[in-house]
C-alpha cells in the first residue's frame, strides 16, 4: 500500500468510505452495469465500497476486484460477504504492474484512484494492456477544486485548501476529475465520453446533507488535520474554526456543491 495515501487506512476512513460510496450510488452508477457471462476488472476496489453497487448492478457478471493493501482487501471481503454478494472474488495486485494476461477483461472499472497516484496515464495503460480489443473502461474521479459552499468563511476555505495543498505535497491530483478526458485521450483510448456529475445539497435534501455534506466530506476534511497543522498551512485555532464554519453548510441557511466526473471509453 502507499503510505503516504492522504487519507490513511483507519477504521473512521473505511466507514466514510462505505457512507460516500452508499450516498453517491444513484449519481454515479445508475448508468453502470454489465451484461451476463462479461469479466470485468475493479481496479483498487480499496474497502470494497464501490464493489457492492457495481456486483448489485451487474449480478450475471463476474467481477475480480484487486487492491495493493491487503488489510483493505480484507475489510472489503468482509462487506461483500456481510451484504451477500456471490459474483465477486479479490486479489492483491499492483495497478501498475497487473498479474493478468493482455486482453483478459471485457470491462474495467476504477473509481476514485487515479488522483491518488503520481502517474495516472501509466497507470491507464496497465489498465488498457489486460482490457479486450473493443472492451470498455469506466473512470470517476472528484474534482476538490470545483467545491463551493455557503456561508463562506475565510476560515472554511482555509480548511478545504489544506486538503487540496496536503494531497498536492504527496505528488498525488485533487483536481483530476476535470483532467479525464485528456487522460483518457493520452492513454489512447477511443470513443471518449466524459461528463459531470453535479452534487448540489440543501436543507431540503436531509439525506445528502447527513451523507454527503457531514460523513463524506467534511469528514473528508478532517482526515488531513494533522498533516495540515504539521506541514504549518494552517494554525490550530484557524482549523478548528475553518471545520466549525464548514459545518454551517449542512445547517438550514447552507448549501453545498460539488462536481465529480465521470469518463467511458474504448479500447
Amino acid at each position: 500500500m502507499r503510505e503516504d495515501y492522504v487519507h490513511g487506512y483507519s477504521e473512521r476512513e473505511a466507514v466514510r468510505l462505505v457512507d460516500q460510496a452508499k450516498t453517491l450510488a444513484p449519481l454515479l452508477h445508475h448508468d453502470t452495469s454489465y451484461p451476463k457471462g462479461c469479466l470485468v476488472l475493479e481496479a483498487g476496489c480499496g474497502v470494497g465500497a464501490q464493489t457492492i453497487t457495481l456486483a448489485r448492478n451487474s449480478s450475471q457478471a463476474e467481477i475480480i476486484s484487486v487492491d495493493i493493501s491487503e488489510p483493505s482487501l480484507k475489510q472489503a471481503k468482509s462487506l461483500i460477504k456481510r451484504e451477500k454478494i456471490s459474483n465477486v472474488s479479490f486479489q492483491v495486485a499492483d495497478i501498475m504492474e497487473l498479474p493478468f494476461e493482455d486482453e483478459t477483461f471485457d470491462h474495467v472499472f476504477i473509481c476514485f484512484v487515479l488522483e491518488h497516484l503520481p502517474d495516472p496515464v501509466k497507470a491507464l495503460l496497465s489498465l488498457k494492456r489486460v482490457l479486450k480489443q473493443g472492451g470498455s473502461i469506466t473512470v470517476i474521479e472528484g474534482d476538490h477544486g470545483s467545491c463551493y459552499f455557503y456561508p463562506e468563511t475565510e476560515e472554511a476555505v482555509k480548511a478545504w485548501e489544506c486538503l487540496i495543498k496536503v494531497q498536492m505535497e504527496l505528488d498525488c491530483n485533487p483536481l483530476m476529475g476535470r483532467e479525464l478526458y485528456p487522460l483518457l485521450k493520452e492513454a489512447g483510448f477511443s470513443d471518449i465520453k466524459a461528463d459531470p456529475r453535479v452534487v448540489y445539497v440543501d436543507y431540503n435534501k436531509p439525506e445528502m446533507v447527513d451523507g454527503f455534506i457531514k460523513k463524506t466530506i467534511i469528514a473528508m476534511v478532517e482526515g488531513v488535520k494533522d498533516q495540515a497543522i504539521n506541514s504549518g498551512l494552517i494554525t490550530t485555532g484557524e482549523w478548528d474554526k475553518g471545520i466549525q464554519d464548514l459545518h454551517l453548510s449542512a445547517e438550514p441557511s447552507g448549501t453545498f456543491f460539488y462536481n465529480f466526473f465521470k469518463g467511458v471509453a474504448t479500447k
